[in-house]
C-alpha cells in the first residue's frame, strides 16, 4: 500500500495536449497545496508508439514536502534517465496557492513558478509533439489548467 491508498482525497488529472507539446506552448497549473502534504507530481506522458505498450515519460516533476525537493526526469523505452534536483530554493508551502507554468522551448521546457524561473529541463523525447498527455496527482487542489 503507497502513502496516496491511504489519503483518500488526493487528487488526479488527466488532460489530453491536442497536436502534442510544441515550442511556444504554456501549459498553466494552479492550485492550492494541502495543509498536511506529503507530494504532488506533474507528469508529460508520450502516445505509445507502434507496439510498444509503455509510455515513454518526457518530464515527469515529483516536488517531495518530506525532502523539500523538486525531481525531474524522463523515461525511454522503459528506462529512466539521469534525475535532476537542483533548485535555488523550495517554493511550495502547505495551504499555499501557487501559479506553475510550463513553457516550451526548442531545446527545454522552462518552469515558472508565480513567474519566477524555478529551473529548466531539456528534452530528452523527440520529437517533443510526441508528448500528448498532462497528468497531475498528489496533495493539492487544481483550481486551473490550461
Amino acid at each position: 500500500m503507497t502513502e496516496n491508498d491511504r489519503c483518500t482525497n488526493v487528487e488526479k488529472y488527466v488532460g489530453e495536449i491536442k497536436g502534442g507539446l510544441r515550442p511556444t506552448m504554456k501549459i498553466t497549473i494552479m492550485g492550492v497545496i494541502y495543509p498536511t502534504p506529503k507530494s504532488f507530481s506533474v507528469t508529460l506522458l508520450c502516445d505509445p508508439k507502434d507496439d510498444h505498450t509503455t509510455k515513454d515519460i518526457g518530464l515527469l516533476l515529483v516536488v517531495s514536502f518530506s525532502d523539500k525537493s523538486i525531481v525531474r526526469n524522463s523515461q525511454i523505452a522503459g528506462k529512466w534517465g539521469k534525475e535532476e534536483k537542483t533548485i535555488p530554493y523550495f517554493p511550495f508551502t502547505a495551504e499555499d496557492s501557487f501559479k506553475m507554468e510550463l513553457l516550451c522551448e526548442h531545446q527545454q521546457i522552462r518552469i515558472l513558478l508565480d513567474g519566477r524561473q524555478l529551473f529548466s529541463f531539456s528534452h530528452r523525447v523527440q520529437p517533443v509533439q510526441r508528448m500528448t498527455i498532462l497528468q497531475i496527482a498528489g496533495d493539492l487542489k487544481l483550481t486551473k489548467v490550461a
